[in-house]
């Protein structure tokens, strides 16, 4: 009688069975799944920062809205073109203002880029030029009257550095505290 070799071996108490193979290959996948969340939500939060300050938490509009109506936090939007020179030369004095970035945290931070600039006449007050920085209250209405005081009247949410902005982000605090 010739021996022939079985493609499985018999249980044993030195190797695991099947159920407890199996439990474990279910709590390694979990775990890589729940890595795999935590990584894609870092890196959409960096890929809406898009060069506007990584240490900032940025979301999409409808995100930043539902966000600021359970939170109460306003909203500031800023608006922009990829292939806008004035939006270029703002860009890294935001995302280099250590005064943008604390005070962030105090507003739901939205980020609008190209196609993403709503057509909502309320978000071009005083016309569609760009860059332009928009607060809205926890409700998500934009607020007009909340302009850059020390800019140019003419187009009155064009910002031209991080001091400027965060100026304006203080004084949204301010005005939005006595609405």
């Amino acid at each position: 009688v010739a021996f022939t070799p079985t493609t499985h071996a018999p249980h044993s108490p030195t190797k695991p069975n099947a159920l407890a193979l199996y439990s474990t290959m279910a709590v390694v996948r979990a775990a890589v799944v729940a890595l795999a969340v935590v990584a894609c939500a870092a890196l959409v939060s960096a890929d809406l920062s898009r060069g506007w300050g990584s240490s900032i938490a940025w979301r999409s509009l409808e995100a930043g809205k539902t966000e600021a109506a359970t939170s109460g936090k306003p909203i500031m939007v800023i608006i922009h073109k990829t292939w806008c020179g004035a939006c270029k030369a703002l860009k890294p004095k935001v995302a280099e203002s250590e005064e943008v970035a604390e005070l962030s945290k105090d507003f739901v931070m939205v980020n609008l880029e190209d196609d993403e600039e709503p057509s909502d006449a309320a978000y071009s007050p005083d016309g569609g030029y760009i860059p332009r920085i928009l607060f809205l209250d926890a409700k998500g209405e934009v607020r007009p009257e909340i302009v850059n005081e020390g800019g140019n009247p003419k187009y009155q949410y064009y910002y031209t550095s991080g001091e400027n902005v965060a100026s304006g982000m203080r004084n949204a605090l301010t005005k939005l505290a006595e609405a």
